[in-house]
């Protein structure tokens, strides 16, 4: 497990583009989440999730999913589990002081972070641990919000023209005042009678 999950820090960025393209399916699968039921996707999307993520990145599920912000270095596996970097006590050589045989975890996800395109959210302050999630898809979870922000944008945008329509319609007339017709176009056949 620790040489699978130090080549996914290796090839980060190739995880990074995947994971990108996963969320994209997600993301597009919400209204079919929606119509089946969240709480009836969970299990077998955790239990998939699990199982990808447990053999490259030695993932605990905590439900937080972080990887992309951490050069795909699980913070879970820190002994500590320290989410915001490493402890006073990393040894010479980027090792651990709990497990002196392991990399520290902050030091290989800084390594990692360098060889993705979004590696600056590495800086980025994690918020604590929420041990409710334990054993939840981070994968639904995140891709539920970001697809709840684009429903939200698209009715924000649709409103946003609703609202203004009104006030376009104070400033123009619905319909434009008639012009004389010009003398060349009257038919004074019709007017005579």
């Amino acid at each position: 497990m620790y040489r699978i999950r130090l080549f996914a820090i290796r090839h980060s960025g190739v995880f990074e583009w995947i994971y990108q393209r996963v969320e994209g399916v997600m993301v597009a699968l919400d209204p079919v989440f929606a119509k089946i039921g969240y709480n009836r996707v969970e299990r077998p999307i955790a239990l998939l999730e699990q199982g990808v993520k447990s053999v490259l990145f030695d993932c605990k599920m905590c439900g937080q999913c972080a990887l992309s912000s951490t050069g795909m270095s699980c913070p879970m596996n820190c002994p500590k589990e320290l989410r915001n970097g490493p402890c006073g006590g990393v040894r010479p050589g980027n090792y651990c002081e709990v497990k002196p045989w392991m990399k520290c975890v902050w030091a290989a996800a800084w390594d990692g972070s360098t060889r993705m395109k979004g590696g600056q959210k590495i800086r980025e302050v994690l918020p604590p641990v929420d041990r409710s999630l334990k054993g939840s898809s981070s994968w639904l979870r995140v891709s539920r919000e970001k697809a709840a922000k684009l429903r939200e944008a698209r009715e924000a945008a649709r409103t946003a023209v609703a609202e203004a329509f009104p006030e376009a319609r104070a400033i123009e007339p619905a319909v434009a005042p008639l012009a004389e017709e010009p003398a060349s176009a009257v038919n004074r056949e019709v007017l005579k009678k």
